[in-house]
Parts: structure tokens; sequence; C-alpha cells
């Protein structure tokens, strides 16, 4: 009997060293689950569709055939091969992989735009690498039948003008079914696709190309608006699309002079807003610009390229967006729009991904309590109940 007891309580040690660890090892895997999974349900779980003109007033079938569900992003630029160190690979790609499938899961959109400069080399990535980074993107940005992605070129992806070439460009277009000049038409709404780093307007082959396309597409929608007793012959044997004003999507911004009018926490840092833009790399020449609007009459158009948010109108009546980058490589607080859109009506709204400095946060503060359990399990760090409790003993036995 006395050697079963002594043996008991020989064990007892064990047994609370092993209980600690347990609890040890469920509060760290909490943490890690909660920063690395569940955060982004619980910041995009907030984030809401926004209601056209007219959408109080629907039913909610009526308003689900009538509403396109459009989630827009930029900039994801995938690392690659020779500048993509794998941790940082690892971290980007993970965290751009959880706010992507989570917001499709909780948002359901009918479709995805992605603004250009989806990979980060591919302006000079072999074929090998090119078909790696191709994988990874297939990975990361899975979705299912019922929502569709749709890709626009960025200067990463098939290099600036003076690095763009033939092969290059089919590439992308081969992997997207991508050209400059395509128009998509979902539910009556126009979207045309532009290739905007071959909008140089130096006559180069692809150049030639992509305005001949841009040309014939502006021509079939000018027709497609015209009402029928206004109609003239240019038109007689034009294909008629939807009437509905057209949305440009394109990498790089229309013109504009820089950053100093944007507004909002994701806008440009302020000792970049005034840095010049330079035409035909930061944003499109004042040519290329003109051409666009003065082709196209767009009702709304849609950038990325510059990494932060801005919102401009030009010629007083037509905005543009520029969406900021979908990476924390490239900003603290990466976000993405989500756009409700009827044949002729829109309304926008910005659905900000979880903070980078708040996750780190949240891992130092939890480091630092593990730390202190630690300490005070192993009895290096007493208590601050038993510490006064010392003090009051001491003081009496004085």
């Amino acid at each position: 009997m006395l050697g079963s007891s002594s043996t008991t309580v020989k064990n007892l040690p064990l047994k609370r060293r092993l209980c600690f660890l347990l609890k040890l090892v469920c509060f760290v895997s909490s943490v890690l689950i909660f920063c690395e999974f569940l955060i982004y349900y619980v910041v995009i779980f907030q984030c809401r569709w926004p209601d056209v003109k007219g959408g109080a007033h629907m039913s909610e079938k009526e308003t689900s055939a009538s509403v396109l569900k459009a989630i827009i992003l930029a900039d994801t630029h995938l690392l690659g091969e020779i500048k993509g160190h794998w941790l940082d690979k690892l971290r980007r790609e993970w965290q751009m992989e959880r706010s992507f499938q989570t917001a499709l899961w909780l948002l359901q959109p009918d479709i995805v735009f992605i603004l250009g400069d989806v990979f980060d080399e591919g302006k000079w990535s072999s074929p090998q690498a090119w078909a790696d980074d191709v994988r990874r993107f297939g990975k990361m940005f899975k979705h299912s039948v019922f929502t569709e992605l749709v890709v626009v070129a960025g200067n990463h992806d098939i290099g600036f003008h003076y690095e763009m070439t033939p092969y290059k460009v089919n590439r992308f277009e081969k992997l997207f079914n991508f050209t400059s000049g395509k128009l998509i038409t979902r539910k009556g709404i126009n979207f045309v696709l532009v290739n905007s780093v071959a909008m140089e307007g130096d006559g180069c082959a692809v150049c030639r190309t992509s305005e001949a396309k841009l040309v014939a597409l502006s021509h079939k929608l000018n027709c497609s608006q015209q009402k029928a007793n206004h109609s003239n012959k240019r038109c007689s044997d034009v294909e008629k699309l939807p009437a509905s004003e057209p949305i440009l999507l394109q990498h790089y911004p229309l013109y504009r002079k820089s950053d100093a009018e944007c507004t909002g926490e994701d806008s440009a840092p302020p000792e970049e807003k005034n840095i010049p833009f330079k035409e035909k790399y930061d944003v499109l020449s004042q040519e290329a610009s003109q051409k666009l609007l003065w082709w196209f009459q767009p009702r709304l158009v849609l950038s990325g390229h510059t990494h932060s948010a801005c919102e401009v109108l030009h010629a007083g009546k037509i905005p543009e967006i520029s969406v900021p980058s979908f990476s924390w490589r490239n900003r603290n607080n990466p976000s993405f729009i989500m756009g409700s859109i009827t044949p002729t009506d829109f309304s926008l709204q910005k659905c900000f991904l979880p903070f980078e400095s708040r996750v780190f946060t949240i891992y130092c503060a939890a480091g630092a309590l593990l730390v202190i359990l630690v300490l005070a399990h192993v009895q290096l760090l007493t208590p601050p109940f038993y510490f006064a409790q010392r003090l009051i003993s001491k003081h009496k036995a004085v």
C-alpha cells in the first residue's frame, strides 16, 4: 500500500507537466488557426455587396437575375524563381490564397476581374518557371464553375513595351483567353479588356493589332447604342450588342499628373503623392488616354499598377478607380473592390483584408503571454498574488 502511494505521488509532477504542455499546445494552435485561417473569415464576413438604384425595390429573385456581382482585384505579383525567396513566396501566397478562397465562399461573386501583374516575373521567366508560376496561380485562385475569372495583362506579365514580344503576349493570351480589344458581355453589361502595355502609340506590331481591334470594337459599340431611327449605313451590317455604355478594364491608369488628389487610408503615402507620374510607365500617355475615352465613352474605368487606391474624374464625368494591390508584399492593408453592376448603373464598395500589422501584433502578444506562462510554471517568475503574499508574511514576522 505504501509503495503504491509513493508511486502516485511521484507521478503527480509528471502529469502536471504533461497537462501544462497540452495547454501550451492548445494555446499555440489556437493562435495559429486564428491568425492563419479564421481571421480572413472574421474580416471578410463584414463586407457587404453595395446596393444599386432600384435594388431596394426588387425582389431577391429579380436582383440576382439583373445585378452582376463582380470582385475586382489587381497586382497579385506571384513571386518567381529569380527574385522570390521561398519563405516570402510561402507567406504571401498563403495570405492571398486564403483571402481569395474565403471571399469566394462568403460573397459568391458571379465574376472576378484581375487587373494585371498577376505574375512578378512573367516579363523574363523561362518556360519552366512560367509553368511553375501558372501551376501555383491555379492552386491559389481556383474557383467553381459558377464564378468566372477574367484576367487583364500587366507589364510584369508580358514586359514593359520595350520588353514585350509576341511570344510573351501569346503565352499570356493562351493561358487566360485574353486579347486586347476583347469584349465580355454579362447580363447585358459590356466590359472592354485593354492591353494597356500595347498603347504605346509607336506603331509596333503588337500595338497596331491591339489598336485595330479596339477601333473595330468601338465602332460596334457605338452602332449598338444608336437608336434604330438614327442608324446610318456604316452600321447596317454591324452585329448589335447590348446598348449599355462599356466599362474599361486595364492595367495602367489613364493619364493623371500624380496621386496628389487621391485620398483614403489606402491611397499612396504622403511622401509619394506629389511625385509626378511618367507617361507610358506609371500611367498611359495623354494621347492614349484621350483615344480610349473618345473611342468608348465609358461609364467607368478600372485600373491597377500603382498599388494604391485613387478615384479620378475624367472629362468631368467619367470616373476611374485605381484598385490597390492584393498582396501584403506591396502594402499593409490590401483590399479588393466589390461591384454591383447593372446595364445602366453600378455601385462599388471596398473590402479590406486583414492588416498585416494587426496579425503581427497578435503574434507578439501571444508570444509574450506564452513566455510569461512558461516562466511562471517553472517558478522563475513569481505570480503577483504569491509575491504580495510573501511581502505580507515577512512584514508580520518583523
